[in-house]
């Protein structure tokens, strides 16, 4: 991953029974605490899977280079924060806190701009309390 921000990964299951690799970002406190950051948005790309429902050699390569991009973007103008990672059942999902949608959706075309078109979708909703952050930390396995 480009940034060196504090990650965990976990499996957990879809509802059609396959695994899917939970990573989640634990360092978000300055933008949980900064209301400004209540809007969360997924960016899904949809891939054909092995048996398993996970990306082949390429596909997934490919979504670590778009991956970088992202985060080293966000990095550099910190307007939105990547706090989850979920692949599996033949999806990945990206999910990231941002203060604004127009300035996202700008960042993203800059930062995917030297790759091919993708096939990705993108989903946003209000989340001030982060409570998609909260249930995805839940799947992080502690070890006491």
């Amino acid at each position: 991953m480009a940034d060196n921000g504090v990650w965990w990964t976990a499996p957990t299951s879809s509802e059609s029974g396959l695994v899917i690799m939970v990573t989640g970002r634990k360092d978000i406190d300055k933008f949980r605490n900064n209301p400004r950051f209540d809007k969360r948005v997924e960016v899904t790309w949809k891939y054909s899977g092995d048996k398993s429902g996970m990306p082949d050699k390429a596909t997934s390569t490919l979504m670590e280079e778009v991956q970088d991009a992202l985060v080293a973007a966000f990095d550099k103008d910190p307007v939105a924060v990547l706090t989850g990672i979920f692949t599996g059942d033949n999806q990945r999902d990206w999910i990231f806190y941002t203060l604004s949608t127009h300035i996202f959706g700008r960042k993203l075309n800059e930062a995917l701009s030297d790759f091919p078109m993708l096939p990705i979708e993108i989903y946003c909703e209000n989340d001030a309390d982060w409570n998609q952050y909260n249930e995805m930390s839940e799947a992080e396995i502690k070890m006491d």
